[in-house]
């Protein structure tokens, strides 16, 4: 039996709806009336003590459950079937609202600070809750080094080779990235990875942040994300930088080994429409090298935000960086053990570089009406590398040495616009984002040289031209159905490679597209405990020179992983985040050092689990401790030769923070485990432990701070690598462990002055 009603909803609009039975017709009648209620809203704004909007505030109803978070506007819209609600934000004291029809209909609710504390940590229901680790981390120990920003990642490692100024070597999930190749990193939006990059796929220079300029740090593990494309395996990290700063001040730093530190920072706005500030440092140091490093990196930023009106806010960053060192390279285990140099020696002691970099970023907020946003962002940058190397000494030319030159310069330009509609249903919603984009690379003169003493070229291997364009676009759906989130979406991305080899004279050039899906899944079985599933493909470009001259069908090769874990807060002082993961990658990279390149292999597999704890066991002591375990080998070797090279296996990192009063005194370890060196694992990379100590005491308005890296003076390698070479007095090669050494104790202090 069929019944078929007829209803209006409008003067003009008439709906017919056949329903099988009467039940279903009665309860499509309720869920009506349902909608009609829930349409009763409120629009509240959160924001700080600076008027800054609080992106990520969690909303709560009477009985603790979590009913809604804040966007990027620090806006939640909330309906009247809960009447009181309590706000909470990491370092803000707690705020409860009685909500009721007679309530202002467009609110702003201003949080005031509070003394940080684990008690106002929230397992928010979201795709993107691990983020809390580094929220927490942030608040304990903001980032105070170029060194500390990426190590802010649970389970990344980094690592310094080839002086001072060269982006890190960074580890994680089983990975030896190199300097970038499988995680992605960007500063609010613009793309810092340089694809077909003259040193390594990926590269990834971090070193024109200025610390103390980082708002936030946001990463993701694994290919979940529709919103981040190429370099996205292992993760994903976006810094947002501040849009404002509380005072001016200028830091004062100096320390062992002639290094010194300066930087200023000055308020130049800051009202209710517009705020703007500049800031620069300049860092110099000699190394704890025998040959002195003679390194220097100079930084400067300017940021304007203003509103244009209630519904436009844009952002401008201009930023400039350039920088300069000598090196003393990779040192071979033999030369050291035979006392021919010291840990600290070279080998070839005319190593070293100089980069540059400028970029200029327009980002433009604007609030669409009727649930819309849509956030647009556009970039440029200028980039300039010049690196010499020398990773085999004598091996090719006994007579000149094999140092090798890489340089570039470089133009990059991009834009993205993300639209973002979001919807309430009582405490459920359901939200949509859409987003599409461009990014051009024009590099040029991108070249691989033998040069002797870096002013004499011997033979040029590679000269040309690239231009690579990457488009995308994305869609993403998240329904919130109250205990269960689910997320799919879908990306697509399509690259143009084009490449001019000056020396050969000929021009290449194809088309590769890649479509990327994802599932995502969280389950919040109370508001103290979270499950989450997360499922995906990514992947990470090949250098254009590869995909070209070797005609590989692997030009985007895929990652297919999935995260199965858990956030719990099982007290107020405590939470843990657990995860079991999977990652298959199509095509590995392996490093080859008589070359100083990359070179794709074969397919690889990676199964492990990471451990984050954050505890709090009294108001003033806090306690950090990572711990991530990963099993890689590669799948297409046979049996004596699955081994990744230098994938790390355990990594674990933790810190121990004293803050009371005016004080805050933190101690914390890192500890990379023995890891293969080569594919039969013949050669082993070794393990270290090391430990650092920072203190710092705010005096009114003076805040006087020391470090000590290395505490226990422990002998320790920071970057390792098993490589073919020969030394100018030996007759055959030999393959073993080369290292950059760590460096051993190292104190330095400073004081920071508020204006």
């Amino acid at each position: 039996m069929k019944i078929v009603y007829k209803f209006r909803m409008t003067n003009t609009t008439k709906i017919k709806v056949t329903l099988p039975i009467k039940r279903v017709m009665l309860s499509f009648i309720c869920l009506v009336l349902l909608f009609k209620v829930f349409g009763q809203t409120v629009n509240i704004t959160i924001q700080d003590e600076k008027r800054e909007p609080l992106i990520g505030a969690t909303i709560h109803s009477t009985d603790g459950t979590m009913i809604g978070v804040t966007d990027i506007y620090g806006h939640y819209v909330h309906t009247y079937n809960a009447d009181t609600v309590s706000i909470h934000y990491l370092g803000y004291q707690s705020f409860t609202q009685v909500i009721n029809p007679s309530f202002k209909a467009h609110p702003t609710i201003q949080l005031e600070p509070a003394a940080f504390s684990l008690s106002q940590v929230t397992v928010t229901h979201s795709v993107k809750a691990t983020n809390v680790v580094s929220d927490i981390d942030l608040n304990i120990k903001p980032v105070s080094s170029s060194q500390e920003i990426l190590r802010t990642v649970p389970g990344l490692f980094i690592g310094q080779h080839s002086g001072g100024g060269k982006a890190e070597q960074l580890f994680l999930r089983g990975f030896d990235v190199d300097h970038g190749t499988d995680v992605s990193v960007a500063v609010d939006g613009m793309p810092i990875n340089m694809v077909s990059h003259a040193h390594g796929q990926g590269y990834a220079d971090l070193h024109f942040i200025i610390p103390e300029t980082i708002e936030k740090i946001e990463f993701g593990k694994g290919p979940y994300y529709a919103d981040k494309g190429d370099f996205t395996t292992a993760a994903y990290v976006n810094f947002n930088l501040k849009n404002r700063l509380d005072h001016s001040s200028i830091a004062l730093e100096g320390g062992q080994f002639n290094s010194y530190r300066m930087a200023a920072f000055i308020n130049l706005l800051n009202n209710d429409k517009t705020s703007s500030y500049l800031a620069s440092e300049y860092n110099h140091s000699d190394g704890w090298f025998d040959s002195p490093q003679n390194f220097y990196r100079a930084n400067f930023m300017g940021r304007l935000q203003t509103k244009l009106n209630a519904k436009h806010t844009l952002t401008l960053t201009a930023s400039q960086f350039s920088s300069k060192w000598n090196a003393s390279g990779q040192v071979p285990t033999r030369a050291v053990e035979s006392h021919m140099i010291d840990r600290f020696g070279a080998i070839d002691n005319t190593e070293g570089g100089k980069t540059s970099r400028q970029n200029f970023i327009a980002k433009l907020e604007s609030k669409i009406g009727n649930g819309f946003s849509l956030n647009q962002t556009a970039f440029v940058s200028h980039y300039d590398f010049d690196l010499f190397s020398n990773f085999t000494f004598y091996l090719n030319d006994p007579l000149n040495g094999d140092q090798i030159r890489q340089k570039e310069n470089r133009y990059v330009s991009g834009y993205s616009s993300t639209l973002t509609h979001k919807k309430y249903y009582g405490d459920r919603s359901f939200s949509w984002k859409a987003g599409t984009g461009l990014r051009y690379d024009d590099i040029l003169e991108n070249q691989l040289s033998h040069t002797k003493d870096r002013d004499t070229t011997l033979k040029t291997y590679r000269f040309g031209n690239i231009h690579e364009l990457n488009a995308f676009a994305f869609t993403d759906l998240s329904w919130d159905l109250g205990k269960f989130l689910i997320n799919p979406s879908l990306r697509y991305d399509q690259f143009y490679f084009d490449y001019q080899d000056k020396l050969n004279e000929q021009n290449l050039h194809t088309l590769k597209g890649r479509w990327s899906p994802k599932l995502n899944l969280v389950y919040q079985a109370k508001a103290s405990l979270q499950y989450y599933l997360k499922m995906g493909i990514g992947f990470h470009s090949n250098d254009a020179r590869v995909v070209l001259e070797n005609n590989t069908n692997h030009i985007l090769p895929a990652a297919t992983g999935a995260d199965l874990g858990t956030i719990v807060k099982p007290t107020s002082n405590l939470i843990i985040n657990a995860a079991l993961w999977w990652l298959d990658l199509q095509q590995e990279f392996v490093y080859v050092g008589d070359e100083g390149v990359i070179e794709p292999s074969g397919r690889t597999r990676r199964i492990g689990t990471d451990l984050s704890i954050r505890y709090q066991p009294i108001d003033w002591l806090f306690c950090n401790f990572d711990i991530n375990y990963a099993h890689g080998r590669n799948r297409d070797n046979d049996f004596n030769n699955k081994f990744i090279p230098l994938a790390p296996v355990v990594a674990s990192m933790g810190t121990v923070t004293f803050k009371q009063n005016n004080w805050n005194l933190s101690a914390s370890y890192r500890y990379l485990s023995d890891r293969p060196a080569t594919e039969d694992n013949s050669i082993v990379a070794k393990s270290y432990f090391v430990n650092d100590l920072a203190a710092s005491y705010q005096l009114k308005k003076i805040n006087f701070h020391i470090r000590i890296e290395n505490l226990f003076n422990t002998k320790w390698n920071e970057t390792q690598f098993a490589t073919l070479s020969r030394l100018k007095s030996e007759v055959n090669p030999v393959e073993e462990i080369h290292f950059t050494p760590g460096s051993p104790f190292f104190l330095k202090g400073g004081v920071t002055i508020i204006l």
